[in-house]
């Protein structure tokens, strides 16, 4: 079994990395990293770039778990392709991080969390950052 978890380089990206490699340990499952770029994911501070993937690598191999790192950049939208992702490799667990918006900004902009909670299939933990 697995644990994905759809991270970004940020505070929410960290919570929601932070927690995965705790379960994917406890469980004693592997980790597979989603990272979702825009159409041109050179400008897109969300997606990871070489020295972020291989900080990344250092980090997950000292923590002693089995893991992959999946880079999409397909157009397609971010909550779309981490549930994906999650149904592919026949997740046990999806891990997401959160951040708070206004009522606004959910109407305007609506909730990629949201989108993931609500459409996928196996249990979804979702994480606040601590500030």
């Amino acid at each position: 079994m697995t644990v994905v978890v759809g991270y970004t380089p940020s505070a929410e990206g960290q919570a929601a990395l932070d927690a995965a490699l705790e379960e994917a340990g406890r469980r004693g499952e592997s980790l597979h990293l989603v990272n979702v770029g825009q159409s041109d994911a050179s400008n897109d501070p969300k997606f990871l770039d070489e020295g972020e993937v291989e900080r990344l690598r250092a980090r997950l191999s000292a923590a002693g778990v089995q893991f992959e790192i999946e880079q999409l950049v397909r157009g397609r939208d971010a909550a779309e392709e981490i549930v994906d992702a999650a149904e592919r490799v026949g997740a046990s667990l999806l891990v997401i991080g959160m951040r708070r918006r206004s009522p606004t900004g959910k109407l305007l902009f609506g909730s990629q969390a949201q989108r993931i909670l609500l459409d996928a299939d196996c249990p979804v933990l979702a994480v606040k950052a601590t500030h």
